[in-house]
Order: C-alpha cells, then sequence, then structure tokens
C-alpha cells in the first residue's frame, strides 16, 4: 500500500471528461472500487472514467502490443468496470502524453483493449484518432423509453453500440438508467445506446446512455457507430462508392467529426483538454482500498 500522494489529472474531450493517473510501471493498485470512489462526483474527483497510463511492456494485457505502441491505455468506467475502448478517452490520453513530455505533436500509437489506435496531434490543438474498422452485426435490438420504441442498429467500434435514429432528443428520458432494450441475449455485456436525430446533410446530433457511466456529455466511440449508422441509412457505404464520407456529430459536449473510409478506416477528430492536475491524499486512497 503506497504512502506516497498519487499524482492525477483531469482532462475532457467535447466534455467527456476523465481522471488521468499516470503509473508507467503498472505500480498503483485500482480495484474497480477504488475506481469509483476516484469518479464519484461528491465524494471523490469526478468522471466519467479513468485513464491508468500504463507503459505497454509493464502490462499483462499489453505486453504483446509493446513493439508497436509504448504507451497502453488502460481504460476504466465510471463505475469501476473495465472497457475494451473509448475514444475521447484516446484523445486525451494523447494529450495527456504530449502535455508530460512523451511525446510531441504528429503521430504516435496507442495500445488499447480494443488494439492498437493511431493518433495525430495537430498543432491546432485538435486529436484524430484512426479508430479502426467498424462491425456491423445483423442483431438488431428495440429500444423503449417512455412508451416509445426504436429499432436500434448494432454497430461494433471495438465496444458495443445500439443506434437509435429518433424525432426529438427528448425521447431519450433522462438517461440515468440503461433504456431497456429487447432482447437482451443481443449484448450479453451490457451496450452503449445512441439517440439520433438529423440536423442537416451528413450531420446528426446525439445522446448516449454508456454503459457503466449513464449519460455522458460525449462519446467517442458512439459518435463512430452513429456516424457508420447514418451512413448505411443513407445509402453512402464508402466501400460500395469509393468515396470516404464524413459526418458532423453534435453531442452535449461540443462537436465531433467523424470520416470514414473506403477501406473501412474510420477517423474521429475533435479537441483534447488537460484542465488540473494534482495528488491524491493517500490516506484517502488507502481508505478507498479498504
Amino acid at each position: 500500500m503506497t504512502t506516497e500522494p498519487i499524482a492525477f489529472l483531469k482532462g475532457h474531450g467535447t466534455e467527456n471528461d476523465f481522471v488521468i493517473v499516470p503509473d508507467p510501471d503498472n505500480a498503483i493498485d485500482l480495484p474497480a472500487g477504488v475506481v469509483a470512489r476516484v469518479c464519484d462526483r461528491r465524494a471523490g474527483l469526478g468522471g466519467d472514467g479513468l485513464l491508468h497510463v500504463v507503459r505497454s511492456a509493464a502490462h499483462p494485457e499489453a505486453r504483446d502490443m509493446a513493439d508497436e505502441a509504448e504507451w497502453f491505455m488502460d481504460y476504466r468506467n465510471a463505475d469501476g468496470s473495465v472497457a475494451e475502448m473509448c475514444g475521447n478517452g484516446v484523445r486525451v490520453f494523447a494529450r495527456y502524453l504530449q502535455h508530460a513530455g512523451y511525446v510531441t505533436a504528429g503521430d504516435i500509437a496507442i495500445a488499447t483493449r480494443g488494439g492498437v489506435k493511431p493518433v495525430h496531434l495537430a498543432k491546432n490543438g485538435d486529436v484524430t484518432v484512426s479508430m479502426g474498422r467498424a462491425r456491423l452485426p445483423e442483431d438488431g435490438v428495440t429500444v423503449t423509453v417512455g412508451g416509445r420504441s426504436w429499432p436500434a442498429r448494432n454497430v461494433n467500434m471495438g465496444n458495443p453500440h445500439a443506434v437509435a435514429f429518433v424525432e426529438d432528443l427528448a425521447h431519450a428520458g433522462d438517461l440515468f438508467t440503461e433504456p431497456p432494450y429487447e432482447p437482451a441475449a443481443v449484448y450479453p455485456d451490457g451496450v452503449n445506446i445512441e439517440f439520433v436525430v438529423d440536423r442537416g446533410p451528413r450531420h446528426v446530433a446525439m445522446r448516449v446512455h454508456e454503459r457503466g457511466a449513464a449519460e455522458t456529455r460525449s462519446c467517442g466511440t458512439g459518435a463512430c457507430a452513429v456516424a457508420v449508422a447514418a451512413a448505411r441509412r443513407d445509402g453512402a457505404d464508402p466501400a460500395e462508392t469509393g468515396t470516404p464520407v464524413t459526418y458532423t456529430v453534435d453531442v452535449l459536449g461540443g462537436t465531433l467529426v467523424i470520416t470514414e473510409h473506403p477501406d473501412g478506416r474510420i477517423e474521429m477528430t475533435g479537441p483534447a483538454v488537460i484542465v488540473a492536475e494534482g495528488r491524491l491524499d493517500p490516506a484517502w486512497f488507502a481508505s478507498a482500498l479498504s
């Protein structure tokens, strides 16, 4: 058990906010209960999730990626559960590496449970992440809120999403709890649920209930899933047209730009900001561990 204060930072990407815990040697124990305490907005620091910054070679889940990416994003949801991937989290993670002097503007690679993600740090402050390729399982679900029901498209971005197009974002309700969906067996490990409205040509807005975090101000993988679902709905599949397609996706915390290429690669561009840094009191941390 450490008796030293534990360094942390706070950052956000389109107001999807994270506690960042630098731990290059993977020396800090972060069980689910501790992560949940840290992310608690009243009793802790508050955040939609936690970014545990570890060198890939030091983490058992990332050692086989160490030759491709020096750093591993050990991402946790706000409830302490482990997640495969977080698009806004990757952008904030990259911004932290730049802030700490580990990298400079340009291209880097970050290991995640969803694979190695290429990232570009632009000089204007935007961060572009290559999010990989979407998978489109054929089995979808029906989502129900307040007596209304919608079909939701199944899109997997390394983590699962259900995308429902609605007439009004208010129809999604308060999103404090996960909206019910059927059949539940389609998502045995839970799902991120996006509600989407049109704002204009290739321009949509969304709200999201994130698995393990309730409604968040933004979700990067969710924005990618929404853009892919919208493109298929609009008959704009880049694999068929041979032309990249770009959607502007408004989230509660700002705007993300999503481009899908003919080979299936999806890129997400948006801001990432470090807003504060400090130290966790070791006595408080010890009490969270007990």
